[in-house]
C-alpha cells in the first residue's frame, strides 16, 4: 500500500527503507505539527534589542528592524501574532542614503485640508527630522493593518547614540 508518512500507514518496501531499522515512526496529526505560540508566552519572551543605524544603509537598517518588529528571528514565529521583539535605533542622524536619493528621493503627507499636500525632500528631512526617514522606511515594510499600527509602537528611533531604555538592557544587533 503507497502512502505518504502522514496520510496513512507504511506498508511497502520503498518507505520501509527510508527509515532506519528500529526507528519508530510516529503519524502526527496536523494540530501537532504546526503549533504557534500563546500570546502570553510571545508576551513573556519578548526581548530589547538596539541597532545602531550610524553609516549603515537605510534599507538595511530597516528591514532588520522590521523584521525583529515582526519576530521573524524567532523559531515560534507566528504571522498573525504580536510575537516580536522592542526596536531601539539609535544614530538616526548618521544612515546613509546611496545614490542620488538626498536629492532625488521625495517623502510626501498631507494636512487634511483640500490642496494641502507637502512634499520634501530626503535631503532636507536629515537636516530636520531623521528620525522621520527611518520610521517612513520601517512603517512600509510592517503590514498594512491594525497589527502593523500595534508593531511599530514597538519602534523607538533616537537621533544621537543616547536613549532613555538602559534599565530594559537591550542586546547590540549586528547587521
Amino acid at each position: 500500500m503507497m502512502g505518504f508518512p502522514l496520510m496513512g500507514p507504511i506498508d511497502d518496501a520503498y518507505h520501509r527503507r527510508a527509515w532506519p531499522p528500529g526507528t519508530r515512526v510516529e503519524e502526527l496529526k496536523l494540530s501537532e505539527q504546526t503549533r504557534s505560540v500563546s500570546h502570553e508566552n510571545a508576551l513573556r519572551d519578548r526581548r530589547w534589542v538596539l541597532i545602531d543605524a550610524s553609516e549603515r544603509p537605510l534599507g538595511r537598517v530597516a528591514t532588520r528592524a522590521a523584521s525583529v518588529l515582526r519576530g521573524k528571528h524567532r523559531p515560534d514565529f507566528t504571522p498573525h501574532q504580536d510575537a516580536g521583539d522592542f526596536v531601539i535605533i539609535i544614530n538616526a542622524g548618521k544612515v546613509r542614503l546611496t545614490g542620488d536619493k538626498l536629492e532625488g528621493k521625495v517623502y510626501s503627507r498631507h494636512t487634511g485640508y483640500p490642496g494641502g499636500v507637502r512634499t520634501t525632500t530626503a535631503a532636507r528631512l536629515m537636516e530636520t527630522r531623521p528620525e522621520r526617514l527611518l520610521e517612513a522606511a520601517v512603517r512600509g515594510m510592517l503590514p498594512k493593518n491594525r497589527l502593523g499600527r500595534r508593531l511599530f509602537t514597538k519602534l523607538k528611533i533616537y537621533r544621537g547614540a543616547d536613549h532613555p531604555h538602559a534599565a530594559q538592557q537591550p542586546q547590540q544587533v549586528e547587521l
